[in-house]
């Protein structure tokens, strides 16, 4: 291999976790000294991603390699939340840093965060998984901005996937200006006492639904007053743009979060070979043809199993851009316009992102609702919406409430809905789907605010006194 490559490891790990897969790829004839293994802090309260994928760019200019990786291109094999730290350094400088980096090899990454760091941050995480060896200021730190990132729905990994998978450059394409990106996932949940932390649809510590970038977009907006917009312009997808790279997650049979790194099966450690290889589109798809193989009988027993999962990341926000921080969907499958089939909380498995509840993460299991869907009776789905300010004085609504037909009708009631989305089984031809399997979709949801009572109504935010 005729360029060097980089070995990331994750949150709370060490880069010698990574020996053994040094050593494999020695075996492979990938010359050890081309391999350079990072190891960096991850349980101080006081490092963001951020500061670690800065961290990256200064590692890469250090003197004592003398000028081995400095402004020189690359390879990269990343682990857990080493998938955020590299994606960070590349968001840093676009345009220096995307030619540099040829491929990625993504080994369980936490690409949309984990179901664990919520616990993470309590008093329990900082107890097992804190930095217990150093006293000093971070004694029993479990890295609570790096977990603030980690958690599920965090606006970190929201505004990351804008960035690199849905902004307007291309950061992962199928030419050699960008790199290569393949993503790896065990299926195995944890044995023993680690159990007790396992979470459905994940590898013990990240979700199958979490770790592709295979990201959508989706923009309800039912804004109701001006500057709405009407029919189609509600909805608005976003796929990134076209020459995007496929980034699929490829599973691993009977490997946990843990050990797809410290026992990495030999047909893995070939893909990985091979992929380091690719270079152009008829090599990338020569190579997926190849991780399919090997990788089918896998994603076969979780589709036999009824463990398709799903994630969306939802985020709620006003006509002026501020977030609506109390809302409830409800999910449901239509007949004829008549509700046939519901799914509610209990069924969305809901996560509300701790520094702004504004942002949501849903973990759906897509084998009911492929039912669902597969059922003649079914023909589409609705979305329905209730927000709530918290006040007296103002109030939320939006295209399809119940009992606001326009902006003249009366305030919302309890129990009833802000907003409805209506959404086809079916897209057109050409726009992506609202349901893909182990895929993480962005759908941000656009409400209107308004004092109450709503309408031409003068309201009681303000209004005159009467004349004296």
């Amino acid at each position: 291999m005729s360029r060097p490559l980089l070995i990331i490891h994750g949150y709370s790990d060490k880069g010698d976790s990574f020996r053994p897969i040094a050593e494999a790829l020695e075996k492979r004839h990938i010359q050890v000294e081309d391999i350079n293994i990072a190891t960096w802090i991850s349980l101080s309260n006081d490092v963001t991603v951020k500061d670690v994928g800065e961290a990256l760019e200064r590692a890469l200019h250090d003197p004592a390699l003398n000028g081995k990786l400095a402004d020189k291109p690359f390879d990269a094999i990343v682990h857990s939340t080493g998938m955020l730290v590299i994606r960070s350094w590349l968001a840093g400088n676009p345009s220096a840093r995307i030619p540099l980096l040829k491929h990625l090899i993504a080994l369980a990454p936490a690409t949309f965060g984990s179901p664990l760091a919520a616990q993470g941050r309590s008093l329990l995480g900082a107890i097992f998984k804190g930095n217990k060896d150093i006293l000093g200021p971070d004694f029993l730190a479990a890295g609570d901005k790096i977990l603030d990132a980690l958690e599920l729905g965090s606006r970190f990994t929201w505004d990351l996937a804008q960035e690199d998978l849905l902004g307007t450059t291309t950061y992962y394409g199928f030419d050699d200006k960008t790199p290569f990106v393949f993503v790896f996932c065990g299926t195995k949940p944890y044995d023993g006492l680690r159990k007790i932390i396992d979470k459905p649809g994940t590898d013990g510590t990240v979700r199958w639904a979490g770790v592709a970038l295979d990201t959508v977009k989706f923009t309800f907006d039912l804004r109701r007053g001006p500057g709405r917009p009407t029919g189609e312009g509600r909805l608005e997808s976003n796929t990134g743009g076209n020459g995007r790279l496929p980034i699929p997650f490829w599973p691993v049979k009977d490997r946990t979060h843990g050990s797809i790194v410290s026992d990495t099966p030999s047909e893995l450690m070939d893909l990985i070979v091979k992929a380091l290889d690719v270079t152009n589109e008829a090599t990338f798809n020569d190579w997926c043809k190849d991780a399919s193989t090997l990788t089918d009988p896998a994603r076969q027993e979780l589709e036999q199993g009824g463990k398709v999962f799903q994630q969306f990341v939802v985020h709620a926000r006003d006509q002026r851009g501020d977030p609506i921080t109390d809302f409830h969907l409800d999910i449901e499958g239509m007949s004829n316009g008549q509700p046939y089939e519901s799914w509610d909380d209990d069924n969305l498995e809901p996560h509300a992102y701790a520094t702004d509840k504004s942002f949501r993460c849903y973990h759906v299991c897509l084998s009911g609702l492929q039912s669902a869907a597969g059922s003649e009776k079914v023909d589409s789905f609705r979305i329905r919406v209730i927000a709530s300010s918290g006040s007296e004085w103002v109030g939320y609504h939006g295209e399809g409430s119940e009992v606001l037909p326009d902006v003249n009708g009366p305030v919302n009631e309890d129990g009833k809905w802000d907003a409805v989305i209506n959404i086809p089984l079916k897209p057109k031809p050409g726009e992506p789907t609202l349901f893909a399997p182990f895929t993480t979709t962005l759908v941000e949801i656009i409400l209107e605010r308004d004092p109450l009572p709503l309408g031409n109504i003068t309201s009681d935010v303000l209004k005159w006194i009467p004349n004296a």
